[in-house]
C-alpha cells in the first residue's frame, strides 16, 4: 500500500465526522459533503507527516472550509425561492429494515411541509390561536 492510498483510508475514516461538523455548520448535506471534498482536496495536497491529531487536524481544516462558505454567502447573498427546511438526518438502529425507515422518513418530510405551508400565513402576519387567552 502507497502513501496516497493509506492517507485515503485514514481519511475515509473521519469521513462521518467531518461531514457530521459540516451539516452543523452549514445546515445542507450537499454542502456537508462539498465541505469533505474540499477537505480532502487540502488533506491530498499538504504535507501531513508527524500529526498527532489527525481527527482534530482534519476538523480543522473542514470547519475552515466551512467558515469560508459561509463568509461567502455575505458576499454574494441569494434570495431564497421558499422557507429553508434542514435537510433530515436518519440514523439506522440495529434490527431495522433501513429501506423502510427511509420510505416512512420520506413520506413523514413531505406531510409536514405540507402542513407547514398550509399553516404559513400568506401575508406575512402572525398565527394565533381562537381557544386561549394569552394569544393576541
Amino acid at each position: 500500500m502507497n502513501e496516497h492510498e493509506l492517507l485515503a483510508e485514514r481519511f475515509e475514516e473521519h469521513c462521518p465526522h467531518l461531514r457530521a461538523v459540516g451539516y452543523r455548520m452549514l445546515g445542507s448535506l450537499s454542502e456537508a459533503d462539498d465541505a469533505v471534498q474540499e477537505t480532502w482536496l487540502r488533506v491530498s495536497r499538504a504535507d501531513n507527516d508527524g500529526i498527532e491529531n489527525r481527527r482534530g487536524w482534519l476538523t480543522t481544516i473542514a470547519a475552515r472550509g466551512c467558515l469560508n462558505t459561509l463568509k461567502s454567502r455575505n458576499a454574494r447573498p441569494e434570495e431564497p425561492l421558499g422557507p429553508h427546511v434542514p435537510d433530515p438526518i436518519v440514523s439506522p438502529e440495529e434490527g431495522v429494515d433501513l429501506e423502510h425507515e427511509a420510505l416512512l422518513a420520506d413520506s413523514v418530510g413531505l406531510a409536514l411541509l405540507v402542513v407547514l405551508d398550509a399553516l404559513a400565513p400568506a401575508s406575512g402576519s402572525r398565527l394565533s390561536c381562537t381557544t386561549c387567552s394569552v394569544c393576541p
